[in-house]
Order: C-alpha cells, then structure tokens, then sequence
C-alpha cells in the first residue's frame, strides 16, 4: 500500500530545478486527492480539478453529466458511505503524453466500509475497482476530463 509519504518523497523526488512538480507528479497527487476525498467523505475534494465537459464510462454505458450532476449523484453517495479503507492495491501508472497537453492515470484500489441507506440502515460495502483517470492540460493547468472505472465481479461460489 502507498501512504502518503511516499506521494510525499516521489513529489520531492520529482521537483525539477525550477521547484515546481512535474506533470505526472501533479498528476498522481491530483490521484491521491481522489482516494484522499472518498475517505474524506469530501465532495468539493473530488470535484476540484473535473472539467466541465467531462466525459464518463462506467458499467456499460458513456455519459456527459455535468458538473451539477456529478456533485448531486456523488455527493450523496459519499454523505452515505463511511470508507474504514480505500487504498491502492497497486501502485497507479501515471502517464502523460510526450507534448504534454494529455495525462492519465491508472488505478486499482481496494474499498471497504459502510453505507446508509436512505431508510437509514447500514450495510457493510466492500469492493474492488480500477479505472482511467483522464486529464487535459488548459491554459497551463491540469483538469480532469473523464473517467473509465470497471468493478470486479465477486467470484461464483
């Protein structure tokens, strides 16, 4: 697992002369963010960087939910579900294109806590994800302009 003070040497590491982090380290912090918001419970966290016209792929489908839809469906979601662990099963691949205007980022994390439903109850959640964290780079900075995510399937029993 990669606590944050690893995200904390690889930015030290990756400081070029000017002082200021490199593009894939801006990227795996804005990575850090995310899974920091979700057990956070923090919604503006996670919508910081997202572009307006963000794109997404989840469970068969492609959507282009606004930014108020985004804030509507996830706020709610992370209000209602208490992350005891959301972490890094693996190390995420960070990538960005060689003119720099693009970057991804490539992750696989495990999560488990608990969730309200709306008649108040709580049931246990846990689960396991990876997804493409999509960026862009506009007027000299990065934002997030979609996301590809996939959940693995529990085995048969």
């Amino acid at each position: 697992m990669w606590a944050l003070s690893h995200v904390v040497v690889l930015f030290c590491l990756a400081l070029p002369p000017s002082g200021a982090p490199t593009d894939a380290v801006q990227l795996r912090l804005f990575h850090e963010q995310a899974m920091r918001a979700h057990r956070e419970s923090n919604i503006d966290l996670l919508l910081e960087h997202d572009a307006a016209d963000f794109v997404l792929a989840s469970r068969g489908e492609i959507s282009h939910p606004s930014l108020e839809e985004r804030r509507a469906r996830l706020g709610s979601y992370l209000q209602r579900t208490k992350f005891t662990e959301y972490r890094d099963v693996v190390e995420p691949v960070v990538t960005v294109s060689k003119d720099g205007t693009l970057g991804w980022v490539v992750a696989q994390i495990h999560a488990q806590g608990v969730q309200s439903s709306l008649a108040d109850k709580k049931e246990p959640v846990e689960f396991d994800s990876a997804w493409i964290e999509l960026y862009q780079k506009r007027e000299g900075k990065w934002c997030s302009i979609g996301n590809v995510s996939n959940f693995k399937e529990e085995a048969k029993r």
